[in-house]
């Protein structure tokens, strides 16, 4: 796996520290995704400078708890990928296993896919000023506390419905 991970690039956007261990572990979740082979190279924009994370907070109706998020993680894929939506599944695992590592640290992760909607990547490509050469794919804020993610959940018993 180190060879794949090590095609990994994060680059930070920060004003304060951020717990690099934590995030990395986080990034290298991601990697562990079962098509890991195939993977593109994919960079990652580790994001907690407060302006940047105000702006991304107002890309879609869905990233509001962006602002006040420790820190945001916003995925990018190649323009040269083989096909655009092979790349968009693999990452779609990717940010999958990303939110399994932050769940099991205590810290609430929310997964914010901004693809395949054009002017909400745009936004968020111009925001961190992003190479021509990439595009944005999702927005992942993490931090929260544990109890902040409970009151996140979504869960609802009454939306399961079971066909004998």
């Amino acid at each position: 796996m180190n060879s794949i991970f090590s095609r990994v690039s994060i680059r930070k956007y920060k004003d304060r520290p951020v717990e690099k261990e934590k995030t990395e572990a986080i990034l290298r979740a991601a990697m562990q995704a079962p098509s890991a082979v195939n993977q593109q190279p994919w960079e990652f924009y580790v994001v907690t400078n407060k302006e940047k994370l105000e702006a991304l907070s107002h890309v879609s109706p869905y990233s509001g708890m962006t602002k006040n998020a420790p820190a945001a993680i916003v995925s990018v894929y190649r323009k040269d990928s083989l096909v655009p939506d092979y790349a968009q599944i693999d990452m779609s695992i990717a940010m999958e296993n990303m939110w399994l590592e932050t769940d099991a640290q205590g810290l609430g992760g929310v997964w914010l896919g901004i693809a395949p909607i054009e002017d909400r990547m745009k936004a968020v490509e111009q925001i961190l000023d992003l190479p021509d050469s990439v595009r944005a794919f999702a927005i992942f804020p993490y931090g929260y506390p544990a109890e902040k993610r409970k009151q996140q959940d979504r869960f609802d018993q009454s939306r399961i419905h079971y066909i004998a």
